[in-house]
């Protein structure tokens, strides 16, 4: 058991801010994105027997999609046998930390917004690419999809965040 704590330690825990990132970008939520890494950690130390290499950083982030995914499953269930409860249900209502505001660029709100507004299956392969550095055989391996199909999200969600950002006001100096 030690020895497969240690193998956890060496090949998994380096990976946590990716894993993070990638559950924030993929659950538009940081309380959220926390739980599903804590679940994705779970069951990779219960099955880090099954990692094949010493590079646990694509098989984390695959467990960590599926966790993210799995849950929306799992919420989509839930929200169906539940009778509407405004309380529950509500957006909450977004209160502004001029602090928050202050640390957070401009043009940084404005690419996040532009990401944010992807399809998920875009988003994700930018985030795993642009953000987390992964290779297009690793982001198809992660995702579960063929090479081409990594290739041509890429290419749609870079057209679509172009586009976007070419069209957001610029800020005049």
């Amino acid at each position: 058991m030690a020895r497969q704590e240690q193998r956890f330690e060496e090949a998994v825990l380096p990976h946590l801010d990716a894993a993070y990132n990638l559950a924030r970008w993929i659950m538009r939520n940081d309380a959220d994105a926390d739980d599903v890494v804590q679940d994705a950690c779970l069951r990779a130390l219960r099955f880090i027997g099954g990692l094949r290499g010493n590079d646990g950083k694509v098989w984390l982030l695959k467990i960590v999609r599926n966790t993210c995914y799995s849950r929306f499953a799992h919420d989509r269930r839930r929200e169906r046998e539940t009778e509407f409860d405004e309380d529950l249900h509500s957006p909450p209502v977004e209160t502004l930390d001029p602090e928050r505001l202050l640390l957070n660029s401009r043009d940084g709100e404005i690419i996040n917004r532009a990401l944010d507004e992807l399809p998920d299956e875009f988003r994700e392969v930018v985030v795993m690419r642009e953000l987390e550095g992964l290779s297009y055989k690793e982001i198809a391996e992660v995702a579960g999809v063929p090479l081409g199909t990594v290739m041509s999200r890429l290419a749609r969600a870079r057209k679509r965040l172009q586009r976007t950002l070419s069209m957001a006001p610029r800020e005049e100096s």
